[in-house]
């Protein structure tokens, strides 16, 4: 899903005005650019622009407000930066005809990340005190409400290439069946190889807090096992889980509810974002699993 693309003249600009040189492409999502550059000081850093426009539409999320996850991603990093979590620290956030965030570079050896120690680090994350800041994933509701909804939503979207997908579920059963009040805390929500500098096994930093929200960490936990069924994304379920300290994700319908946000998401991606006839093809299938498996836990 990163791919790399060369300095847009208005960046190009931004750097010159900035100080910033040895400006050069390190990668690409649907909604951000990233440039790794060197400051006046002669320290790396990293620039984060949006790729078009400030306010983007894909089929997964119908409205992105980028400066408003570039604001997001500077009020979560300094908040973790101060516990002592590992993150790009923020160096400025720069607000004008183009938006940047600029950040510290962060090394990675192209090793990957110690799987256990990722499962502890995950455990450290939900146990720290939230950032005061709202998320912006969090679309101003609760994950109780938010999930139904945005599960029907994307849902609909790939059921207009998918023709012979179910119904959509009903939200106001998995809303009913969310309602219920857990614990929560700070959940990334896309923690896969891509977002993790690291060398030596060591996390020297989880990046990209777009996904983010304040919520029970069965989720994340449940996001990370369908991520872990696609090898591009580096993980070993078993070991993160391990290093967690668990030995599995609850069997429950909640659970269920949180593998379907994760898979329906995924199967837009492979179908509509990022279209790849084998990705598309299987992530479609685990989605039917999963609403399967999830029909059954209703039924009881």
């Amino acid at each position: 899903m990163m791919r790399t693309t060369d300095p847009p003249a208005r960046i190009e600009e931004f750097a010159a005005s900035g100080g910033y040189t040895d400006l050069r492409p390190l990668g690409q999502g649907l909604e951000f650019l990233a440039f790794g550059a060197t400051a006046a000081d002669g320290s790396p850093v990293v620039l984060r622009t949006a790729v078009g426009a400030r306010i983007q539409s894909n089929a997964n999320d119908p409205y992105v407000d980028t400066r408003q996850l570039l604001r997001w991603e500077q009020s979560v990093t300094v908040h973790l930066t101060r516990l002592g979590f590992p993150v790009a620290a923020p160096r400025e956030l720069v607000l004008g005809e183009v938006d940047v965030l600029i950040s510290e570079y962060l090394p990675d050896d192209g090793r990957g990340a110690d799987q256990q120690q990722l499962g502890a680090l995950l455990r450290r994350l939900h146990d720290l005190p939230p950032p005061l800041a709202e998320p912006v994933a969090a679309e101003g509701t609760t994950p109780a409400e938010l999930l139904p909804r945005r599960i029907v939503r994307r849902w609909r979207e790939l059921a207009a290439l998918v023709p012979d997908l179910p119904t959509a579920p009903d939200a106001e059963r998995l809303a009913a069946e969310l309602a219920r009040p857990r614990p929560g805390g700070l959940v990334h929500l896309d923690v896969r190889a891509a977002n993790l500098r690291c060398t030596a096994g060591r996390v020297r930093g989880l990046i990209d807090w777009s996904n983010a929200m304040v919520a029970d960490p069965v989720l994340e936990l449940a996001r990370l096992a369908e991520f872990a069924r696609l090898p591009g994304n580096g993980l070993d379920l078993g070991a993160v889980l391990a290093g967690y300290g668990c030995s599995g994700l609850p069997d429950s319908p909640t659970t269920s509810i949180y593998r379907l946000d994760a898979a329906v998401m995924l199967a837009v991606v492979f179908r509509c974002e990022a279209p790849d006839s084998q990705l598309g093809s299987r992530a479609v299938d685990r989605l039917r699993e999963v609403r399967a498996q999830l029909d059954r836990e209703l039924s009881r």
